[in-house]
């Protein structure tokens, strides 16, 4: 199934015990999830580098709300993290800098002056250092909302199409049962001419000897019951009310659906192979075509 879902917030990690307390800002963090058609649970995440640590954590959450579907997560810095990392002057280095270069401009008896660009850009006079929140890691309590809030609105879009697709399912059911009232309702008269045309075989064949009726009964029973599909009927009823009651169950029934779909389609076949009827043929190609359909629309369904 399809879903898409977003949050964005800020990260604030909890003081440790000792420092004073407090939060620490780490930035603005976006967290897209995306879901698309698949048979199983299949995640994919693009992180940043201060979220490895909380991948596990994601996987396992996503797993929980999501039975299956291919599931894109992307997490990306809005406006930070904010490292704390601090500039450092060295002035000792910079003296070190301006007094080499005067003297090169002297000795060589160059033009123009020193500026501070020049000395700034010099190696080791400006320096960036890692402060705490760089190096601390990122915890999944820190992301856990944001990540909880972008995959709720995936799962309530899921749910959204999950119910227009059971309407969709629900009206090939009804498709499929009345075509199973044509079949029930056919297949007295088929068995009926079924009996006539064995009768009337059997007289054209035996013209000139006698045929033994009670013989003949129990060959007519022998084939009305190779022929007879009310078991066939009652299964298809018990499997096309067994997937409307997973319809209606507030939990995942792909696999469930799937499973009664193909129970059907081996009912509906055995029913056409044993009918030997063209108006009853008719009937199971319909239904075979609606049953195709059904199952393409549980690739879609969770």
């Amino acid at each position: 199934m399809t879903g898409f879902g977003s949050a964005e917030d800020r990260v604030v990690s909890e003081g440790r015990a000792g420092a004073g307390g407090g939060g620490r800002e780490r930035g603005r963090l976006r967290v897209e999830i995306r879901t698309v058609n698949h048979r199983y649970f299949n995640p994919q995440l693009k992180l940043p580098v201060e979220l490895a640590g909380v991948e596990i954590e994601i996987r396992d959450r996503l797993r929980q709300l999501l039975e299956r579907g291919h599931v894109s997560v992307t997490a990306r810095w809005v406006d930070g993290p904010a490292t704390g990392r601090e500039v450092t002057v060295d002035l000792v280095r910079a003296k070190q800098v301006l007094a080499a270069a005067q003297q090169l401009k002297k000795k060589l008896r160059l033009k123009g002056s020193v500026d501070l660009a020049f000395v700034a850009r010099h190696p080791e006079v400006l320096t960036a250092a890692n402060g705490d929140a760089a190096a601390a890691p990122v915890q999944w309590s820190d992301v856990e909302p944001i990540v909880e809030r972008a995959a709720r609105d995936v799962v309530a879009m899921r749910k959204k199409e999950g119910e227009a697709l059971a309407l969709e399912l629900n009206a090939r059911l009804d498709a499929l049962e009345s075509g199973a009232r044509v079949i029930e309702e056919r297949a007295p008269a088929r068995l009926k001419a079924e009996h006539e045309r064995l009768k009337q075989a059997v007289r054209e064949l035996t013209a000139s000897t006698t045929v033994d009726e009670q013989r003949l009964a129990l060959e007519i029973a022998l084939l009305a019951d190779r022929v007879d599909i009310t078991e066939e009927l009652v299964r298809f009823r018990a499997h096309v009310a067994a997937a409307r009651a997973a319809l209606t169950a507030d939990q995942a029934v792909g696999k469930q659906l799937g499973f009664l779909a193909q129970e059907l389609v081996r009912e509906t076949n055995t029913m056409g192979s044993k009918a030997n009827d063209a108006a009853i043929t008719q009937t199971v190609i319909a239904m075979k075509g609606d049953l195709e359909k059904f199952r393409e629309q549980l690739e879609n369904l969770e």
